[in-house]
């Protein structure tokens, strides 16, 4: 008995021994571990969860930047002034007429599809983020316009801020998130009947403009709202749409038989984009004349082309004076400004006066508001130096030099697109080069020729 033990605990140390090199060599096969396992079944690879770009902790942005061969990221900035340039060379280059005074009304989307993440952080912070921005650069393009503000929510619509001139009164009723919270459905219907009730009683030289930043995909109306369509197509509002989330027929009506313009945001850039696309002023529309017989002589009848509205520029009062009491707020305060006609107090300008209801700017907000009218002519890019050419070695504007050499530059650079090899941009009125930074600044900033004008 012990030697049959010591001869099977023998055999069991040498199987174990095997199945130990085995083991540490390589793993068993299937016919190794057991007769019920016929063939090695291949092993499934866990995939990685798949998210979505918008649920990132972070963006990789500098992997849209490309190097070119010498290491420069030139291209890629000649990439960006390129685009501004052929979006500016697409505008009309006569002059154009416009309104200079302007009434908008900004209605935002407050439902709760507004939250959703498909733009960071969400869509109801990025609106917000772009309307306060929409609403600085907007008083700053049009100095003598007024914006009112309208939330839609759980089917009603809220009046946010009525029109008003003054930029920091509006931008203080959307500075706070928490008063703005989205909830419920919105009412397409109820915020443009409301407002354009706030715009009936507008003149007929300013324009009646609403646009509508829409994130959902439906619309809680207690009418027929196409009769709201009849209505602003009779009051001649015109209605703009910028969809965040897919395309409606409704909101494309509105802006086809408005004129207005609507659009799909793809990304955060493009919803940017298409957002401050609404700073200038719209065209307007050249209103048919019935045909008319000349005077006899040849000459065709004089007619009128425009309507004449009646402006005052106020006195300035220092603010070291005695205190007195304006019209417009009820309060005592030793600043402000003097109506021209009936010598009412206003605080700021510009402004209607509340006793005669004349028009209060100033010269300034007048001259500003004068280059939408007037625009600089764009400037066009050099493609070589004439030979008996004086050439210039330095920008007209900014007095930086010149590259001598076109390679330095962008080397794919066409005219066709915009661009300069030579870096040079020539105004074709006074025949003066300047760099692509200047160009930018003076069409987009300065909106007049430096030499130009003096």
């Amino acid at each position: 008995m012990d030697e049959d033990y010591r001869h099977d605990s023998a055999e069991d140390s040498d199987v174990e021994r095997e199945l130990r090199s085995k083991t540490d060599g390589s793993r068993l096969t299937a016919s190794e571990k057991g007769k019920g396992r016929a063939a090695q079944r291949p092993t499934k690879i866990p995939k990685a969860k798949e998210i979505y770009s918008w649920e990132e902790s972070y963006t990789r942005s500098w992997d849209a930047v490309q190097e070119d061969e010498d290491g420069s990221l030139q291209q890629a900035v000649g990439e960006f002034v390129a685009r501004n340039r052929r979006k500016r060379l697409q505008a009309p280059k006569d002059a154009v007429r416009r309104t200079i005074i302007r009434h908008m009304v900004l209605i935002l989307d407050l439902s709760a599809s507004m939250m959703d993440r498909d733009m960071r952080p969400n869509r109801f912070d990025l609106s917000l983020e772009y309307a306060r921005e929409f609403v600085t650069e907007w008083f700053d393009q049009n100095p003598l316009g007024q914006i009112g503000i309208i939330g839609m929510k759980d089917g009603l619509a809220e009046r946010i801020c009525g029109l008003s001139g003054n930029p920091p009164e509006v931008l203080k009723t959307i500075a706070d998130r928490r008063a703005l919270e989205p909830s419920g459905e919105p009412s397409l219907q109820n915020a443009i009947d409301m407002s354009g009730g706030s715009m009936s009683h507008l003149p007929t030289h300013s324009s009646r403009e609403v646009l509508i930043i829409f994130g959902s995909l439906t619309t809680c109306d207690p009418g027929n709202i196409h009769d709201t369509l009849r209505r602003c197509i009779e009051d001649k509002i015109r209605v703009s749409v910028v969809a965040l989330a897919a395309e409606m027929k409704i909101c494309r009506d509105f802006c086809t038989e408005t004129g207005g313009i609507f659009g799909v945001a793809l990304n955060e850039g493009h919803f940017h984009d298409m957002l401050f696309e609404h700073v200038p002023p719209p065209a307007m529309k050249l209103s048919v004349a019935p045909k008319l017989v000349s005077n006899g002589n040849g000459a065709a009848p004089k007619v009128s082309t425009g309507d004449l509205m009646m402006m005052g520029f106020p006195t300035r009062l220092p603010g070291t004076g005695a205190a007195t009491l304006c019209v417009c707020h009820g309060i005592m305060k030793s600043d402000g400004y003097i109506c021209p006609r009936c010598s009412s107090k206003v605080c700021d300008v510009p402004t209607d006066c509340n006793i005669c209801g004349m028009v209060i700017v100033s010269a300034p907000h007048l001259a500003r508001s004068y280059h939408h009218l007037f625009p600089v002519k764009p400037y066009q890019p050099v493609k070589e130096m004439g030979l008996n050419e004086d050439i210039a070695l330095e920008c007209n504007g900014c007095g930086t030099v010149f590259p001598l050499a076109s390679h330095i530059l962008l080397a794919g650079a066409d005219v066709s697109d915009g661009l300069s090899r030579l870096g040079r941009y020539r105004c074709p009125q006074c025949r003066k080069d300047y760099c692509s930074e200047c160009d930018v600044f003076v069409h987009d900033v300065l909106h007049v020729c430096p030499t130009c004008s003096s």
